[in-house]
């Protein structure tokens, strides 16, 4: 969700992310991506032109709505968060504030839903480690918060970066759940000379798992998962492209003649697909039983949680106060891949994340 606040504050920014009003639109926009730049100074100019971004509708910032959504769509509990890009574009001496301040509205929500909803907090990366550290003290305290949401630039260069060590062992040692999600996706230029014909496609479908994929191949190159073997990551998308190309990213490192002699590749190392069963848990966000059988291959069916990326990817024409295909096909998904009524259909529907996440009400 993106409280008012939250909002507020994107529409007094001149550089993404932003948010801008048009007035041949009944809602705002949304602007994320650099590939919609261009876009966004053409529609400024133009009336007619085809506007950039995703509409702010109701969803976005509406508790009601997100009830709503919820009852419609048979789901009883919600773990929500502040979504994509969070904290990392604020300046350094005012990050902490706002985090705090944010994470704080998101509390206050839960309570007034109390065994409903639950939330992870987003921490302000972009400000001083001491007060990263103490926005996890802060949120941990929270006593409706069960994670940390985080995006794959880390404190800007990466979640491979030496010096993000500390803050991941500070979530680690206070027993939340980091929950990574992309947002930067891949270079435009990757999508050759006629990407932006295709709408959000390739970003979106393509992109974002990719970026995600890179962003824990690294942490796992690096040996973060060896230094802080505590934590525990729960990846969006069913892991990106992860589950699919472990074996390959696992074959890569294996034949490396550089990393083999340096002896980076030791006999009794953890392989990726030990990591991805100890360490790392997958949403079902994958839309069909085919990668969601290949999510479970590679962590288990006890370690799938559903999810159904509300409110992106709301109906186009159907209304959105009915039921929404981006939660029923998630559901489909899960019933093909392991039987419909299923003990396992069962966790990853529910009882996994309830059992992780502890989504229990005092």
């Amino acid at each position: 969700m993106y409280p008012p606040s939250y909002i507020s504050m994107l529409e007094k920014r001149n550089t993404i992310p932003l948010v801008r009003s048009f007035p041949q639109a009944d809602e705002p926009r949304l602007i994320l991506l650099t590939s919609e730049l261009e876009s966004l100074a053409v529609a400024l100019k133009d009336p007619n032109a085809k506007l950039p971004g995703r509409p702010l509708s109701r969803h976005f910032a509406s508790l009601a709505q997100k009830m709503h959504f919820m009852d419609t769509n048979g789901i009883d509990i919600s773990v929500i968060s502040l979504a994509n890009p969070w904290f990392d574009f604020l300046d350094p001496a005012e990050a902490a504030g706002i985090a705090d301040s944010v994470n704080q509205e998101f509390s206050d929500m839960c309570t007034k839903h109390v065994g409903r909803l639950f939330f992870f907090a987003a921490l302000p990366l972009s400000a001083p480690v001491e007060a990263i550290k103490a926005s996890i003290q802060n949120v941990k305290n929270l006593s409706h918060c069960r994670g940390i949401i985080l995006g794959t630039s880390g404190l800007g260069k990466g979640l491979d970066d030496p010096d993000l060590l500390p803050i991941f062992q500070a979530v680690a040692n206070a027993n939340l759940l980091v929950f990574l999600h992309p947002h930067y996706g891949l270079p435009n230029e990757v999508y050759g000379p006629r990407g932006q014909e295709y709408g959000h496609v390739l970003p979106l479908a393509l992109g974002f798992p990719m970026e995600t994929t890179i962003a824990v191949a690294r942490m796992y190159m690096a040996g973060v998962f060896d230094e802080v073997r505590n934590l525990q990551m729960l990846l969006a998308h069913s892991g990106g492209t992860l589950p699919f190309l472990a074996g390959r990213i696992e074959s890569c490192i294996v034949h490396d003649g550089h990393l083999v002699k340096q002896g980076s590749v030791p006999k009794n190392r953890r392989t990726i697909w030990t990591v991805l069963k100890e360490q790392i848990y997958l949403d079902a966000v994958i839309y069909s039983e085919v990668g969601l059988q290949a999510a479970i291959a590679s962590s288990g069916a006890d370690r799938l949680m559903f999810g159904t990326d509300h409110p992106f990817f709301p109906p186009i024409e159907e209304d959105d106060q009915g039921p929404w295909d981006s939660s029923s096909l998630n559901a489909q998904a899960v019933a093909k891949a392991v039987g419909d009524g299923s003990n396992e259909a069962a966790a990853i529907l529910g009882l996994n994340a309830v059992h992780v996440l502890n989504l229990k009400a005092e």
